[in-house]
């Protein structure tokens, strides 16, 4: 029996720390979001999941989504909607420069 329950052990690990990865992946490409929104996130999963014996999906879902949910709780208006814009900005930058480069051959 306590070699299943190692398993089962090690398999829940496992997929708290795939959530975990997904989770913290999916929130730093959320327009606005630093190295800080991510730790503080991290955290409050963490201190959660430890309190309650919970795992994250359980707990918070899918972890794109609840990325989603976190930088905007977490994430200030104004900072989210200036990465959107330099974003676009970059985005359509590179557009045309990938058109350049088709139509010189480069």
């Amino acid at each position: 029996m306590a070699k299943k329950d190692r398993t089962a052990d090690a398999a829940r690990d496992d997929d708290r720390e795939k959530w975990m990865a997904r989770f913290q992946l999916r929130l730093a490409m959320q327009p606005g979001v630093d190295r800080a929104v991510v730790l503080q996130a991290v955290k409050e999963v963490t201190v959660h999941c430890a309190e309650t014996g919970e795992q994250p999906q359980a707990a918070f879902g899918v972890p794109d989504t609840y990325a989603v949910e976190v930088a905007a709780r977490l994430v200030p208006a104004d900072r989210a909607a200036r990465a959107r814009r330099q974003n676009a900005a970059v985005d359509a930058l590179d557009s045309v420069l990938k058109k350049a480069r088709d139509i010189t051959g480069m």
